[in-house]
Formats: C-alpha cells, structure tokens, sequence
C-alpha cells in the first residue's frame, strides 16, 4: 500500500519484522557493499553519477604533516573503498543535466536497493514477494568537477588547534565535545582531539586498548605521538570473512597491534561500542565516546566522550574489589569486559582489579548480545538504564511535564506504530524516576527526538557528504512515517556546532522550562532495538543484537537533586557547575517544509555548501 505524507508518497512493506528480510543475489557489475546493519553503517556516503548499490562513509587517511593524497581506506566494507574514490569527484549542481536529474529512481519500485537499519538485514527483498526486474536505463554521462578541497578532502588544521595545556578544562563532569575544524576558536576552547587524549598531558602511555566500529589503522597510529606508536595496542572490532582480513592487513607494518574479534552471535548485530584503556606509567584510564577511530569522524562533526580521572594503582595485595566507586562503575567495567569471552583481554581485566577506580561519579550503561531472563534482564539496554533510574533518582514535581529528549544519528525499524515499542517499553524506561515513579507512560510526557533534517545536512560545514554518518534509510524511513512527527532538527548554536552534524548520541529527562536535568547520558547507542534492546515472549526475556556503551550523569552522585543546564558550554571554564547539553534547548520542532536526512535518496534540487549535489551509488 501508499502513504502520503509530508516528506513525499512512499510504499509501505506490509512487513515489519525485520527477520523475515533476506539478502539479494548479487548483481554484476555493481559495487556490493560489505553492510552492517549498524546505525551508523561504515561509510560516509559520497557523490557518484550512477545510482549503484553502496552509500559511503567518507573517510580517508591522511598523515597529519603535510596533507597528501589519502590511501584508500579498508575499514570492513567494499563501500568504505569506493567512498575513498568518490570523495575526490563529487557531482557538481551545475554539470548535472535535467535528463540526469530525472534518473531518480522510484520508490515504488522498492527504494534504492540498500538498507541502514541495524535492525533490518542489508537489502529490502521480503520472503516470497516476486521479485520485480528494474527497466532498463539510458546511461547518462555526467562530467565531474574537481573536488573543492584538492586532492585531498581534508584541511591541515591550523598550528593553534591542539591545546597544550588543560587548564581550560572542566574536570566536574568530565564530558567532552571533539574539536571541529572550521569554527571559531572559541568553540573549541575545553573540547579534545583524538591527538590530544593520547597526548603525554594526560599521561605517559604504556599500553592501550581500542574498542569500535570503524577502524583506519594507518591514521590512527598517526594520532599516537611519535614516543608512544610502537606501545602494544589491542583493537577490539566486530569484523569476520573479508572484512576481517582487509583489518589484519592493514596492520602488517604495525607489529605491535594485536585484535580481538568480538563475537556477534545475533543477526544482524554490531560491535559499535567505542572505548579506550589507556595503561600509563602513572596509572590508567576509561574513555568512552562516540567517535569512530577513521578522520571523517575527528573532523567536522559532532561526538562527545567521558574521559575517567586517572585511576592511581592499588596498594600491592589489595582485594579485586578494592577501589570501587559509588557508582559500582569498576564491578560494571569488568562485567562487561567478561561478556568477550576473550583471552587477548584477560590481562587487561586483571590489570583494572590492580587499580582504584573510586572517584567515578557516572554508571556504566553496556549493551551485549544475547537473549536474557530473570536478573539477566536488567544488567543490558534500556531495562539497565530503567533499573537504575529507579533505584537513583528520585520523582520531581509536575514529572509528568518533564520531557523526554533522545539525540541520534540513525534510526532503526521500530514497527508500524508506536505501540510497538517507542512509545511503550522504551518511553516507559526513559520516563522511569524512582521506585515511586509512574508505572505507565504518561500522555502528558512529550518525547522529542532530534535528527538532522536535509536542510541541516545542506547547509553543515561537510555538505551532502555528512549524511553519510546519518544512515536513515527509505526502506526504514517509509515504513514508520508516524515516527516523524516526533522530529526536531539539529540546532547547536549554544556549541558552535550547528553546522557540524551529530554523530553524538545523548538522551536526557528535562525540566518544562528546559533549565534543570533529571540525568544525561551519552552512549553509542542509536534509537533502535537493535542498540537498546526489546522485550521478548510476553515480556519474560530480553533480546540485544549489538555492543554498545555509554555513561549515565545522575545528580545523586553528585550531591545534587538535579543537573542545572549550562547556558555558555564555550568557551569551557572550569568554575562552571552547569551541564553542557551538546545542542540548544529548547529543541525547534521540523517546519512543514523539513524533511528528515534520508541518506539513499538523491538530493539535487539545491547544492550543498560546497556546491555539489547528493546522488547515492
């Protein structure tokens, strides 16, 4: 069947189980993507003149001195290489011809062949539905202009970008925003680069462990010092089959990296947590962030991370329990290390019992994969983050007109209403204030989601190409047409970051007057069951398909019955007691012209900021 709607007519699937979709035979000729159902897919999606079959991440390495020619990525995904390539030749507004423009492909004949959710299977081809052969087209020759930046996509940072001290950083929270190339310096006073966090400022490295999605290794060892490239480092990925083997071989010259396959049981399922142990001379240190270990994501985007204090060592022959906080963040640590089941990190599990992790004041919100019963339930997902939000918080006046605020940068398949989970045992969670709190999601609790639109992804400092990291897909998309009404674009003047796009993922309770914090969190995780979980078999068990990880701020433990809600994030000062909300408040609901990013759809009817247009391959 049909839906209209705002954001145009699209067919809908009469399925929503995103098991009962199963891969296409491959085509020849066409550029098949390795695809992850993960949120945030591994490709940046950039400019080709023929629609084919891979979106892209755009992301190269590049060496920091001097900028030259990136080599081509090899990150787990054919789509990742031809990203490489087609960076540099993006289609520009004015050489697309009217009879190229008309090339969309229909919706109707089931979308662009490709799906981003991390809770669907790659393609969009349902269980005995006949498959309907696309009619032929006439090749249509679209002349390439050479790339805006050069040769190379991405800009030196200036001499000034890396701080050299940390005197303007706020050790209350501990939370974070990355540096963005292209912005006021001012917007960049306080926040952190990759560069800088395995800087010698916050110590003298020993070894390191490496937890993600995304994987550049020749760049990320560039963003070592030269004093600390050839220290033992363990990355901890998701990879198998080929992906797996383009990994190893990018780490051949590096003789001192070493992997950990997570193990990904579960169709369907990611290892998208991003963490770093860092073991120094002087103690050791958890980072938890949003940002993938690839340039693209270090550079003009929006990600945020936890950086841990440094954790002096125990006194020889204490007790693995010693050196516990508040928050039981080291006992959580471990848990969550135990569920690899890995050798290669046995050590590193004994190394953080040797260490006093005491003075953290954030909870550890994890996601394994697995099917859960019982207590089970509660240690994963959402049920964790309700579990502790009932046993930490404490119901506020007029609760049920504190909103509820989720900030993503993808989407997956949620049902065909949302009563399928939304706004049932997910809003349930995100509404949960102590054990007296409301038992049923309240009418009057509004959820506001925000996502970028076209106009925002336009219009940022990357262009079309930063929907890339947006992968909401049409196949996701037109199937729950309900879950728009719900959007609100990405608007982050109070940060400087308005123009470079979220690929941070936070969710927060907020006051009416959007002063006061009920409790933050930023994590990986993406709105989706995949990420976050769904209750299975009348709500007896529980079932995560990925890996992820964030931190959850309550006010318990610090002191405080609620976070008030900075108004000046920069530049950072370290006397400030009010929390840095990554984007403005309150959140600008989408006007009826606003569309949400799709990110395999062609947009050609306006150039971006750069001046090219957007049509997938």
């Amino acid at each position: 069947m049909s839906q209209d709607s705002q954001h145009g007519k699209w067919t809908i699937s009469d399925s929503e189980d995103e098991d009962n979709i199963i891969p296409p035979t491959p085509q020849k000729g066409l550029n098949k993507p390795s695809i992850k159902p993960d949120l945030e897919i591994k490709p940046d999606k950039v400019f080709k003149q023929e629609p084919k079959l891979s979106p892209k991440r755009n992301e190269k390495a590049e060496n920091s001195h001097p900028v030259k020619e990136p080599s081509a990525p090899s990150m787990g995904s054919e789509a990742r290489k031809a990203a490489h390539v087609n960076q540099t030749n993006p289609v520009n507004y004015e050489s697309i011809s009217s009879s190229a423009v008309k090339r969309k492909r229909e919706t109707e004949e089931g979308g662009w062949n490709l799906s981003s959710s991390d809770d669907e299977a790659p393609p969009h081809v349902m269980k005995n539905e006949p498959k309907k052969p696309s009619p032929k087209r006439k090749k249509t020759e679209v002349k390439r202009p050479p790339s805006p930046h050069g040769t190379s996509y991405y800009k030196e940072e200036p001499t000034d970008f890396f701080e050299t001290n940390l005197l303007s950083t706020n050790d209350m929270y501990r939370f974070y925003l990355n540096k963005v190339t292209g912005i006021p310096k001012k917007f960049n006073t306080g926040a952190l680069h990759i560069r800088e966090i395995l800087s010698p400022m916050f110590g003298m490295l020993k070894e390191s462990v490496q937890f993600n999605y995304c994987f550049d290794i020749p760049w990320m060892v560039e963003q070592y010092p030269p004093e600390f490239r050839d220290k033992p480092v363990i990355l901890v990925h998701g990879e198998k089959r080929e992906s797996k083997a383009r990994l190893i071989e990018q780490a051949k010259p590096y003789p001192n990296i070493r992997f950990c396959q997570a193990k990904l049981d579960i169709a369907f399922g990611t290892h998208h947590t991003k963490m770093m142990l860092l073991w120094y001379e002087e103690g050791f240190r958890v980072i938890i962030l949003t940002s993938n270990l690839i340039r693209a994501d270090w550079y003009q985007k929006t990600q945020g991370m936890w950086m841990s204090p440094l954790y002096p060592r125990l006194p020889e022959g204490s007790p693995g329990t010693a050196g516990e906080s508040p928050t039981n963040f080291k006992r959580d640590l471990l848990d969550y290390l135990e569920t690899y089941r890995a050798p290669e990190l046995a050590e590193w599990i004994d190394r953080i019992k040797q260490h006093d992790l005491s003075e953290t004041r954030v909870y550890l919100i994890g996601s394994t994969p697995g099917r859960y019963q019982g207590p089970a339930m509660e240690k994963w997902g959402h049920l964790r983050l309700r579990k502790l939000l009932s046993e930490h918080t404490q119901p506020v006046q007029n609760e049920e007109r504190w909103h509820v605020i989720g900030q993503f940068s993808s989407i997956g398949s949620m049902g065909l209403d949302k009563t399928k989970w939304l706004a049932s045992e997910f809003q349930r969670t995100l509404t949960t204030l102590g054990k007296a709190g409301k038992s049923f999601v309240s009418p009057e609790t509004q959820m506001l989601l925000v996502y970028p639109s076209v106009e925002n992804v336009r219009t940022s400092l990357e262009g079309y190409p930063a929907g890339g990291s947006l992968p909401y897909s049409i196949q996701t998309a037109q199937k729950q047409l309900w879950l728009h009404s719900y959007f609100h674009g990405w608007h982050a003047d109070v940060t400087g970051r308005s123009n470079a796009m979220p690929h941070i993922k936070t969710y927060m309770r907020v006051s009416p007057d959007f002063t006061q914090l009920a409790w933050f969190l930023v994590t990986s995780a993406n709105l989706s069951k995949a990420a976050w979980g769904a209750l299975e078999k009348n709500n007896t068990q529980m079932m995560v398909r990925s890996y992820e990880l964030g931190v959850l701020y309550l006010p318990s433990a610090f002191n405080v019955s609620t976070f008030p809600i900075e108004k000046d994030v920069f530049p950072a000062s370290s006397s400030s007691k009010g929390f840095p909300v990554p984007f403005d408040l309150p959140p600008q609901r989408y006007s009826n012209k606003d569309k949400p990013w799709i990110w395999n759809i062609p947009y050609t009817q306006a150039p971006d900021t750069h001046g090219n247009v957007w049509v997938p391959s």
